[in-house]
């Protein structure tokens, strides 16, 4: 088990102090890790310092690409394949064999999609609708970017791709083990994270509305793969009114989220006020668009 995979980590962090050590240490059975940070005014960079040396600094300028597909055009890796991870994850033991039994046998794939298991107030969100939560993790870098849905200019969201899934060029498969995603911080910036998205996901819900599409992104199809479903039901969610009350049903009720106990209540009714800020913040751009024509 001290042989190590080849395969390269990919990490895009910004002040992660609190979750980097976790993530790297899980990882360590990796042939390399690549911390990308986007200039840490913590102990970030310190931290990962000791565990690799493998530190790129990215400055972001705005426009294509940020930070992720940056790392996988212009990184100099080892390997064939990476593994992208952000510092809120780890890799558990069982991950960590199957993904070594994988890539030292034959007939693999291009690209594996891991399920990620949420772990939210110490506890793991089973259901609310979150698991399975499909993303495509592990792949031959040559042949995966994250697709662009013309959300570059959106303020507030960051450098890195947040949502975003990947194209593969190539095959895919589905890995059996999970990768945990554990986040140390606190309510404060769980909320203060989702503010930011909330805009991200308020022009994704207008692209989708107008029937925007970029022509590299994950296709929307009800009979297609579990991602390609999400995107055909999401095109269909931003149609319905009263969508905060309907995401807390649907997620708390329907989808079981009270099995989940306190934990899963809190968590509802926060991505339930998600929602909400989503509508509030596509409700201003349709006034700001009408005001920009007038």
């Amino acid at each position: 088990m001290s042989e190590k995979v080849p395969v390269s980590v990919i990490i895009p962090v910004k002040n992660e102090e609190q979750n980097i050590a976790a993530c790297l240490d899980s990882v360590s059975w990796a042939d390399e890790a690549w911390v990308v940070d986007s200039g840490s005014s913590d102990q970030t960079v310190e931290i990962a310092k000791r565990y690799s040396d493998r530190i790129a600094c990215f400055d972001y300028r705005g426009g294509f690409p940020r930070k992720k597909n940056w790392a996988l055009e212009t990184l100099p890796f080892r390997n064939d394949w990476v593994l992208i991870l952000d510092a809120d994850e780890r890799v558990t033991p069982e991950l960590e064999q199957e993904i070594r039994d994988l890539l030292s046998g034959p007939g693999q794939r291009d690209g594996y999609y891991i399920n990620r298991r949420l772990i939210f107030l110490g506890r793991w969100i089973r259901h609310c609708g979150w698991y399975p939560s499909w993303n495509m993790r592990l792949f031959k870098h040559r042949l995966g970017r994250y697709e662009r849905l013309e959300t570059e200019d959106v303020e507030n969201i960051g450098d890195v791709e947040v949502h975003e899934h990947v194209v593969l060029k190539g095959e895919s498969g589905y890995m059996s083990n999970d990768l945990l995603h554990e986040d140390f911080k606190s309510i404060f910036h769980f909320v203060e994270r989702h503010n930011r998205y909330s805009n991200w996901d308020a022009r994704v819900y207008a692209n989708l509305g107008e029937g925007i599409d970029s022509g590299n992104a994950i296709e929307s199809s009800f009979f297609g793969s579990p991602l390609e479903r999400k995107r055909w039901i999401k095109r269909m969610w931003v149609k319905l009114p009263g969508r905060p009350l309907l995401r807390f049903i649907w997620m708390y009720v329907i989808r079981l989220g009270f099995l989940d106990g306190k934990p899963g209540l809190i968590f509802c009714t926060l991505m339930s006020m998600h929602e909400a800020v989503i509508s509030a913040k596509l409700y201003e751009m349709r006034i700001k668009s009408l005001e920009f024509k007038l």
